[in-house]
């Protein structure tokens, strides 16, 4: 892979900057105070790089013989305020304030963007670095702006908001986070492309500008022959794109929900100018480009490469002016966004009116290969093929689609049914292309002289969940390859991150299930979630927190469980309840309300006043673990207040938790006794009430 160094200039400070395929990573200050100066690697856009390969080559510090669940595991959590599906960004040694932090950069369904210290969450850096609202008005929306929500949408795919979905991409160059926010503002939904500096969180100039355009149509929701985004409708999932100062946006819809179109915007990232629009299918309907969430693709060259979904294709109009269920070349040319060329499947006609998108799953631009087709790219589909595609000619001929075909023969290859229907992306490393369908194993396949291995060389023995799975690999170089992913089982249970030997993906090193008592669990898991792993720590996003794993220090970490003074019981009156555990410096969080403690509980800090039947939830940990063990205690309270006897005052006097002596003020019959309130903490029916009158006859 060649690299090259170009000098970059920056607020009056110059940096070094090495170009890495399509990454771009600071290696050098050069002067003045330093923004980016490390030779440590960034993760500046989904899956590393423009070409989406999914591969960290320079990681040093993880190998196969120390990701285990001994010497590795869970070391912290930061809670954050919603679904993340974005996948986590890092920039290491920036400058926040007057310190120097390695950056992990979080952006959630709430309209947030996160920075937290990617390698500590005590002393300083247990709260964010910095948080940014993009729905406030310091960051262009509207006062009383909020995200877009489940029912507003009609869709529950993402709930119960929808926010930022798509994984933002930052500029090194400028310090620039470029980020896409959908929102709900006096009746209005709004898309906003927003330009966040990623030392403050705050809105960079020109950001942020709204997202809409206007094209020549008449397919669904057109009315008189012009076709304007519907910001309702449309939903942008895929990654964006930074490529040779431009920045690219793609749509698909919420639920399949019509009408909705396939839209591609292209921005200048310097002056937000709209570059160029694409519909998919302007004249029809469908055609999203949905991706599950994996970015554009681009070249060096800076042509596009995006698959479609189920919609429309004019069968009649070869070369095609609708695009569903294609594989998309296009770059700006003339002032407009044009398709190049583009690959449709036989079958197109089966595929679309049985939903099996080919663009549910994202594509992989193949590093140069020797052969006949040096120049390829990988897809995978919803019916589970793997298509590989020439990049230069995507198909013989430039046939684009045969009509009269039994199979896909003008590219270069089809392996039909190969894995479990696509809602991933396929990842490369070392000659082997890596991918895991829907019910399906993880698989790895060769690459040699630009063909796929027609079976797979490896497979994992568990299987993933029902829309797979898209792995990442790190490694130093050619050697100590890891393939990552995250497995989110159903909504409702932790996510489990895997690590695989990237030479046999037989032989599982690590899940964050294996260690005992839920050591290493992670949060809720989110569909289409993608481990960042780079600099020796994995980062996993989820619905409510950013789960960071890496090797334990000293070995693993202790975990105590919290003791509890009084002990669980049954007492007459309020209690002042005291926490303690026996390691010196460990943390105890507690929950009151029933639900298990993390560390975004309350951390104890003194008693706990309790005046009514509780029960106090706690956990101890020395090492910022989410799932040390719990501890339970329960205190009921049972004191009598006060008592009103058939007109009657009475006086208390408890003698014990569960037996009540009350001495009535003025005589009456036994016949007339009725007690008719008992109030106070919790009386229940096990008290016994024993009434006597002043002469101390009992009744």
């Amino acid at each position: 892979m060649v690299m090259h160094s170009s000098w970059v200039p920056f607020s009056g400070n110059y940096f070094a900057i090495r170009r890495i395929g399509h990454c771009v990573l600071p290696v050098l200050l050069v002067c003045g105070a330093p923004l980016l100066a490390s030779a440590q690697v960034s993760v500046l856009t989904q899956r590393y790089d423009n070409s989406r390969t999914g591969q960290d080559t320079s990681e040093t510090i993880l190998t196969p013989s120390n990701v285990n669940s001994t010497q590795f595991g869970k070391l912290f959590a930061q809670p954050i305020d919603d679904q993340a599906y974005a996948q986590p960004l890092y920039v290491p040694n920036l400058l926040i304030g007057n310190s120097t932090h390695n950056v992990v950069f979080v952006a959630t369904e709430a309209d947030s963007v996160y920075a937290f210290d990617a390698d500590s969450n005590s002393g300083a850096n247990a709260n964010p670095l910095w948080k940014a609202s993009l729905i406030d008005t310091a960051h262009g929306a509207a006062s009383g702006a909020l995200p877009v929500t489940s029912t507003q949408t009609g869709c529950t795919d993402t709930q119960p908001n929808i926010g930022v979905t798509s994984t933002p991409v930052i500029d090194p160059a400028t310090g620039t986070m470029y980020v896409e926010a959908k929102s709900y503002e006096g009746g209005n939904y709004i898309h906003r492309l927003h330009a966040l500096n990623i030392t403050t969180g705050a809105e960079k100039s020109p950001g942020p500008v709204v997202i809409t355009a206007t094209v020549n149509g008449t397919g669904d929701g057109s009315s008189g022959g012009k076709l304007t985004f519907n910001p309702l409708m449309q939903h942008s999932r895929p990654g964006i794109l930074l490529s040779n100062g431009t920045i690219y946006m793609a749509f698909a819809s919420h639920c399949d929900f019509s009408p909705y179109h396939g839209w591609v915007f292209a921005y200048d990232a310097t002056t937000f100018a709209q570059k160029g629009v694409l519909n998919t299918t302007a004249n029809g309907g469908l055609g999203g480009v949905w991706m599950s969430g994996a970015g554009l693709a681009a070249d060096s060259a800076g042509n596009v490469y995006l698959a479609t979904g189920n919609g429309t294709f004019d069968t009649s109009n070869i070369p095609a002016t609708e695009w569903g269920d294609s594989i998309v070349k296009m770059a700006l040319s003339g002032g407009k966004l044009s398709v190049l060329d583009y690959f449709t499947p036989f079958d197109q006609s089966n595929l679309s009116s049985s939903d099996t998108d080919v663009g549910s799953g994202g594509l992989l631009l193949v590093p140069d290969q020797p052969g006949s087709h040096p120049h390829e790219l990988v897809e995978l589909s919803k019916a589970g093929s793997i298509y590989l595609v020439d990049r230069d000619v995507m198909t013989a001929n430039n046939l684009h689609y045969c009509s009269n075909c039994s199979s896909d023969s003008q590219i270069v290859e089809e392996l039909s049914g190969a894995i479990g229907g696509a809602w991933s992306a396929p990842a490369y490393w070392n000659n082997n292309l890596y991918v895991w369908g829907s019910n399906d194993f993880l698989k790895a396949y060769a690459l040699s002289n630009g063909l796929i291995s027609g079976a797979f060389t490896s497979k994992s023995t568990n299987s993933g969940d029902d829309h797979g799975d898209t792995p990442i690999v790190s490694s130093n170089g050619t050697a100590n390859g890891i393939v990552w992913a995250i497995d989110r089982p159903n909504a409702n249970v932790p996510a489990v991150l895997y690590a695989y030997n990237a030479t046999d993906v037989s032989q599982l090193l690590y899940s964050s299930s294996q260690a005992a008592g839920n050591r290493d669990a992670a949060g809720f898991g989110v569909k289409f979630a993608v481990p960042t792993v780079v600099n020796g720590k994995a980062y996993v996003g989820t619905s409510s927190e950013l789960d960071v794993y890496g090797l334990f220090s000293g070995g693993v970490p202790q975990t105590e469980t919290p003791a509890f003074s009084p002990a669980a019981g049954t007492y007459a009156s309020a209690q002042s309840v005291t926490l303690s555990d026996t390691t010196s410096g460990a943390t105890i969080y507690y929950t009151t309300d029933g639900s298990t403690p993390t560390i975004s509980s309350t951390p104890y800090t003194g008693p706990i006043s309790v005046t009514q039947t509780t029960t106090i939830n706690a956990m101890a940990t020395a090492s910022g673990l989410n799932n040390s063990p719990v501890a339970t205690a329960t205190y009921t309270i049972q004191a009598i207040n006060f008592v009103h006897v058939q007109g009657n005052s009475a006086v208390s006097g408890a003698t014990g938790a569960n037996t009540i002596s009350l001495t009535m003020l003025n005589p009456v019959t036994a016949g007339n006794l009725m007690v008719c309130g008992l109030s106070g903490a919790d009386p229940t029916n096990t008290t016994l009430v024993s009434l006597k009158d002043q002469a101390g006859n009992l009744y």
